[in-house]
């Protein structure tokens, strides 16, 4: 049996978020000790693990949960388990090309500064009149 902080020990994860956690289903509401703590067992070590590394990974609460319930039900094909890793690979790809394009963006502002004073600052300016923009962000 593990206690809260042990299990923020093995896994990395704070103790408000092993809470947090609870409170949105991804981990069991455990049974509590005499002295009123809670006991996990390796189970939970184990849950609490594979959520770590699904957020870590960006995966969303939602998603999160969907996986769990779909892990429960091992003779099932996996083609929903595919299904939410490629939606979050997609969403990955998207948001790499729109940090690409403000990238972009950002380095064309710099480019035009000439680093005198504020008052000719490109880079306040540009900030300032979004029509000095090459590109929508």
């Amino acid at each position: 049996m593990y206690s809260i902080g042990d299990l923020s020990k093995h896994t990395g994860v704070k103790v408000p978020t092993i809470r947090y956690y609870e409170q949105m289903g991804l981990l069991r509401a455990v049974e509590r000790s005499e002295g009123n703590q809670r006991r996990y067992e390796k189970s939970d070590l184990e849950r609490l693990a594979f959520v770590r590394h699904a957020r870590d990974l960006g995966l969303n609460i939602e998603a999160i949960r969907e996986l769990i319930a779909l892990s429960q039900h091992r003779e099932m094909p996996c083609d929903g388990a595919d299904r939410i890793a490629a939606d979050h690979l997609a969403d990955v790809r998207e948001k790499i090309a729109r940090l690409k394009k403000l990238e972009h963006e950002l380095e064309r502002i710099l480019s035009h500064c000439e680093g005198h004073s504020m008052e000719d600052c490109y880079v306040i300016r540009a900030l300032s009149d979004h029509s000095l923009c090459e590109h929508e962000h």
